[in-house]
């Protein structure tokens, strides 16, 4: 008998995250039940560590947020899409061409999806080019 596991929910969500993302711990606990804070920490860590061309911790942390979306509820989900994942136009823009590429391709095909449909909706929305 295979028992089906819930899905995470967005208080299941920070405890995940609290372990994932331990040098930005106490943060999230501060936050409570916060979790679009929450998700707005864990961008602005990775934000720093892009700033500072440590690579290889993002896509770590990539990796253990993308584990996070597919486990989820949709309430968490839709929160990764909008905050998260929009959050890599921010870190294209502040690293540099070979950085961005090299966590791009790391991306899951899933993310790097919702990044092209942020992206072309961003640009009929406002006009980008």
């Amino acid at each position: 008998m295979n028992a089906q596991i819930p899905a995470i929910n967005q208080t299941i969500a920070v405890e995940y995250l609290k372990s994932f993302f331990p040098t930005i711990r106490q943060e999230i606990a501060q936050l409570k039940n916060n979790f679009a804070g929450t998700i707005q920490a864990t961008v602005n860590y990775l934000k720093n560590l892009v700033r500072e061309a440590k690579i290889n911790i993002i896509k770590h942390h990539i990796k253990l947020i993308d584990w996070l979306y597919r486990n989820a509820n949709v309430e968490v989900r839709i929160m990764i899409e909008n905050l998260f994942i929009r959050s890599f136009e921010s870190f294209r823009k502040i690293a540099k061409t070979s950085h961005w590429k090299e966590i791009y391709e790391y991306m899951p095909i899933e993310f790097q999806q919702i990044y092209m449909n942020h992206t072309k909706l961003d640009e009929i929305m406002f006009k980008k080019k």
